[in-house]
Formats: structure tokens, C-alpha cells, sequence
């Protein structure tokens, strides 16, 4: 099957809205951005096929940094990297993006700055903000640094760079003669560190606009459908696909892989595409429960099992009289606080659970919450001889 490009242009201009021409109400932006969802839903897609290209449109200066591009480099000298990239481009007589940029002040050779581009941010060249400083002023335009997968930047290998980011920011923003903006866009699939960055004191970009990258929807499906149906394939109806999508968590790779299975289905009915869809969705909720396990061990489940079994809103009881008591009769010997914290701080890290309040988790992708309840629900039904409920009863 052929992968296709699903436009957006609705969410595209809106957020394009949102972050060049934002309301008085909502100049916050100005501070940061934070978007955030679970993985595989097409956020990086979105970046660089749909809201770039819009922003581009409207004559600002976009450049994108993927911080999983290389783990192993510090992301400060991944930020610094795309920037002078984008800055020899903008060096460049009759580029087609100067031609975009309103009242830019265009030498022969394009745009000209005071440094050299090959000494950014190294001791003694010119430093992020500097540079952004310099580009707003001769470009007359706002710049839009994105970067994807930010949470790589929330540890201590981050805090350089988040520094200079701050920096780049207050010195554009906080001057009232700039002919434009500096506007920083992160975004990734940890939502617990994502929102540590705009929430915590001591974090640079605290008070920054956190927000849910908006997943793909039943207009994505129908599209689907359609483009499948003109290559002949077996396709289930419509109304089952959308139930399929959304038991998969609004994961395109998911669905293909589904349609992909659907092929060898001996009937080819609604029933066996849900079967499919449903099969795929519980193993990707045993990969999350096993390394939950791997992580913490069998404490690490029990924790695990604790937050997905709360309220959707988060649990807080994970360290109280009650829980540990829980704990120590599911091991059969005693549990201590830290022990508990140790696992927490584990399965924070390796994005299975987030924090999302002081002392409130819930697990990461609601997707594999919703699944495991639904199963646990299914279980517990059989086991009691009760019909078993459908999608969604009791989630």
C-alpha cells in the first residue's frame, strides 16, 4: 500500500493564527509553545509537510531541529547546527524565501549579518540570540524555531540549550523596536517533562502554552478509505474502520498495518477487521506492561496496574498506607516508600507513566489505558459468567 500525505490545512492555518497574529488574549505564545501526544500519531508529519509550509506562506523564517536525529549530540550543537544552515541559505542572492519576507533589507548576496556563521555559538563567535537578534532586524519578519522531540532537552544535556533559548527570546521579544518575533515551538511525545518544562520555577521557559497536538480524526479514515478503494483493495466499512482507528489510538502506521492484515481475512467482514484491529491494540499494551516489569520489576506492574485502574484524571494514592499495604500483600513481604519512589521515577522516565500534578500520575498513552481496562474488564466479566461489555463500558 502506498503511503499518502492527509492534508490539514484547518489545523495548519489555525495554528498558523495562533502563533504569528495571536489575540491579545493569547500573546502568550510569545514565551514558548509546548505540543504534545503520544507517539505515532503523526506529529512530525504534520510539522513538516502541513504548519511549516503554512507559516513559510505567511513570510516567516521556519527552521526545524529533530533532536532524535542523533541521541549521541548535545542539543544545543543540533539547534546550533539547523541555524547556520538556515542562515547561509538566507546569505544567498534571490532565495525564494527572501522573496516571501515582507520589507527585508536585501544586499546583492541576500541577507548579511556581523559575525561569521562558522564561530556561532562557539567561545568568542556570536551566541543564539545574537544571531536571532540580528536575523529578526534584517529579515523584518517573525523566525520560528521548532523543535521535535524536545523532551530530549529536559535533562541536564538540555540546559544549555534551553538557556539559549530563553535568551534568544528575551532578547527579540523583550525589545520593542524588533521588527518581528522569536517564536520556539517544542514538541514530542513525553508529556510529563514537557509540561515540568512550562511548569517548573526553575525551568527557562516556565509560564510557556502547553497544549495536546490534536491526533487524526474520522476525516483521515474516510480519506483512507478512499484513496484504498481506487487501488481495489478489501476494505471494511466505515463505520467499522473508524472504530478500528480509534481502538488503535489514532495511529496511521496502525491502521495500515490493520488494512495490511485485513487482506487474508477469510470473510472479509466488519467483524474480523475489529478482531484485527483489537489484537494489534492489546499487544501494543502488553509491550507497555512488560516494560513496566523490565523497569521496576514485579512492583513496577503493580504501579503500573495502580495508575491505569484509577480515575482518568490521575492517581495520587501510590505512596500512601493503603497502596503500600497493596503492594507488600501482592509480593508477600514488605514495601517501603522509596522503594516505591525508585520504581515512580523509572517508569517517569522511560515515558510509561507522567506526572501531571504534584504527587498525580496517569499513564502516558491513554490509548494503552483504555485498552488495558478494557481487557481487565472483558477478564473479569468471563471469569464471572456476565456478557462481556462493549468498547468503552466502563473505561
Amino acid at each position: 500500500m502506498s503511503v499518502l500525505l492527509f492534508p490539514r490545512p484547518d489545523y495548519a492555518h489555525a495554528l498558523a493564527d495562533q502563533l504569528l497574529a495571536p489575540s491579545g488574549l493569547h500573546t502568550s505564545v510569545r514565551s514558548g509553545v509546548f505540543l504534545s501526544n503520544i507517539r505515532r500519531v503523526g506529529k512530525s508529519t504534520f510539522l513538516r509537510n502541513e504548519l511549516m509550509p503554512e507559516l513559510r506562506q505567511r513570510g516567516a523564517i521556519v527552521i526545524y531541529v529533530d533532536l532524535w536525529a542523533d541521541v549521541n549530540r548535545a542539543p544545543l550543537d543540533l539547534v546550533l547546527e539547523a541555524v547556520r544552515a538556515q542562515l547561509r541559505t538566507l546569505q544567498g542572492a534571490g532565495h525564494g524565501l527572501l522573496k516571501r519576507v515582507k520589507g527585508a533589507s536585501l544586499g546583492a548576496a541576500g541577507l548579511s549579518f556581523s559575525f561569521q556563521l562558522d564561530t556561532l555559538g562557539l567561545p568568542g563567535g556570536a551566541t543564539l540570540a545574537q544571531a536571532m537578534r540580528e536575523l529578526v532586524q534584517a529579515a523584518e519578519t517573525d523566525v520560528v524555531l521548532i523543535v521535535d522531540e524536545v523532551q530530549q532537552a529536559a535533562g541536564t544535556a538540555g540546559t544549555a540549550l534551553m538557556a539559549a533559548l530563553k535568551a534568544a527570546r528575551d532578547a527579540v521579544n523583550g525589545d520593542p523596536g524588533a521588527r518581528g518575533h522569536f517564536l520556539f515551538i517544542g514538541t514530542g511525545s513525553h508529556r510529563s517533562l514537557m509540561n515540568d518544562m512550562a511548569t517548573k520555577p526553575s525551568h527557562p521557559f516556565k509560564g510557556a502554552v502547553t497544549a495536546p497536538f490534536e491526533p487524526l480524526q474520522q476525516d483521515y479514515v474516510a480519506w483512507k478509505l478512499d484513496q484504498l478503494a481506487a487501488d481495489g483493495v478489501r476494505l471494511p466499512s466505515p463505520e467499522a474502520a473508524w472504530r478500528g482507528f480509534q481502538a488503535l489510538g489514532h495511529r496511521p502506521e496502525e491502521l495500515e498495518r490493520a488494512l495490511g492484515q485485513f487482506q487474508a481475512a477469510p470473510q472479509g467482514s466488519d467483524a474480523e477487521f475489529e478482531l484485527i484491529c483489537a489484537t494489534l491494540a492489546y499487544a501494543a499494551a502488553d509491550i507497555e506492561f512488560a516494560r513496566a516489569g523490565e523497569i521496576g520489576g514485579e512492583l513496577g506492574e503493580l504501579v503500573f496496574t495502580r495508575i491505569a485502574d484509577g480515575p482518568e484524571e490521575g492517581t495520587r494514592e501510590l505512596y500512601g498506607q493503603a497502596a503500600l499495604a497493596d503492594y507488600g500483600a501482592a509480593l508477600g513481604l514488605p514495601v517501603e516508600v522509596k522503594q516505591v519512589q525508585t520504581t515512580v521515577d523509572g517508569l517517569v522516565a522511560a515515558n510509561l507513566i507522567a506526572r501531571i500534578g504534584h504527587g498525580r500520575f496517569i499513564i502516558s498513552d491513554p490509548y494503552v489505558r483504555s485498552i488495558w481496562r478494557q481487557r481487565k474488564a472483558t477478564t473479569a466479566a468471563l471469569r464471572a459468567g456476565r456478557p462481556v461489555p462493549a468498547h468503552g463500558d466502563g473505561l
